[in-house]
């Protein structure tokens, strides 16, 4: 049996029950993977031609705009049991840190809004990752949750941020109980909404609340990278007491003639330097083609959907927008 791969042209042979990620890998065919295991969506490739057998996962996904043929699998969680043809992602695409479970000390809470805080851990061996994921932490047996790396790969500290939701029982352990010294279980990295370094065009982030992190991590490892194109971060906010990290945004764009950041605040009057209204209707106001840019969108889905949906409609190729939805978990 075979298995023709796309875009790459090539076509690989397999016995009946091989696993779909595992015969990629074996024959060094470039490939994203993480997890192993059905949870982070990183090795999402679509089947054209033929079928596969897909089992285990814990993730969905929603299908591209205008996406009409084939259905997208995890290639870890698939196998093989025909010939068919599939399309994996493009080559800059591709990143290759296994995920690992790490143990971590505490090391600085920090308060960055009325309802935000920053968690720096010092975790025993270092966390390879691409700017943009995220890590689950496991604070004791039934504090458990996803959050996204506000630093890069080499920092000293991972650093997390934190919002507390009201009657939130993980939200409200973290911002109550949690205490400098305390250990934490880091589970990562995963996730899919992160920097394609090989990209040349111009970047657009676009972060609701404590989406900040992902694009904090992915703008700072865009310029440590030496990457010079362009880049457009806007922070949407519902309030001004709910903006944070404004001078860390403002001492980057100071350093960096190819950053701009913009602070959008939808409820009352914007403070000194912001914007007012929805964050969406600032992009749609300042750019009418978003032909050729790689588009980060971070925070709650609402937003993310009305951001992609905008991208979309302005030109940007539905594989260039990369989405990364926070999902309410108290």
């Amino acid at each position: 049996m075979e298995l023709h791969v796309e875009p790459q042209g090539r076509s690989l042979t397999f016995e009946a029950g091989a696993n779909l990620l595992d015969t990629l890998r074996a024959n060094d065919v470039p490939v994203s993977y993480s997890c192993m295991s059905g949870r982070c969506g990183t090795c999402r490739c679509k089947v054209l031609d033929g079928d596969v057998l897909e089992s285990g996962r814990e993730i969905t996904y929603t299908r591209p705009r205008g996406d009409t043929e084939g259905r997208y699998v995890l290639a870890c969680m698939s196998v093989l049991t025909q010939s068919c043809r599939i399309e994996v992602p493009e080559a800059d695409e591709v990143v290759t840190h296994p995920a690992r479970i790490l143990k971590a000390t505490v090391a600085h809470i920090d308060p960055l809004a009325h309802d935000i805080i920053g968690l720096r851990l010092k975790s025993a061996k270092p966390l390879a990752f691409s700017p943009g994921q995220y890590a689950t932490l496991q604070f004791s047996p039934d504090h458990i949750r996803p959050y996204s790396m506000a630093g890069v790969a080499g920092d000293e500290l991972l650093e997390f941020h934190v919002r507390k939701v009201p009657d939130g029982r993980v939200t409200g352990y973290v911002h109550t109980d949690l205490k400098v010294g305390d250990t934490v279980r880091v589970s990562g990295p995963l996730g899919t909404a992160y920097l394609r370094r090989r990209h040349e065009g111009p970047m657009l982030c676009v972060a609701g609340g404590t989406g900040l992190a992902p694009v904090l991590s992915i703008v700072r490892g865009a310029l440590a990278g030496g990457m010079t194109n362009p880049i457009h971060v806007y922070f949407g906010v519902r309030s001004v007491q709910d903006v944070y990290c404004a001078e860390r945004l403002s001492d980057l764009a100071a350093r960096h003639a190819n950053l701009r950041t913009h602070i959008v605040v939808a409820a009352g009057a914007p403070g000194a330097g912001m914007r007012g209204g929805w964050v969406t209707d600032a992009v749609d106001q300042d750019w009418q083609d978003l032909t050729g840019w790689r588009v980060y969108l971070c925070g709650a889905p609402p937003m993310v959907e009305a951001a992609a949906l905008l991208a979309a409609r302005k030109g940007a190729a539905p594989e260039h927008i990369h989405a990364d939805a926070f999902y309410a978990a108290a």
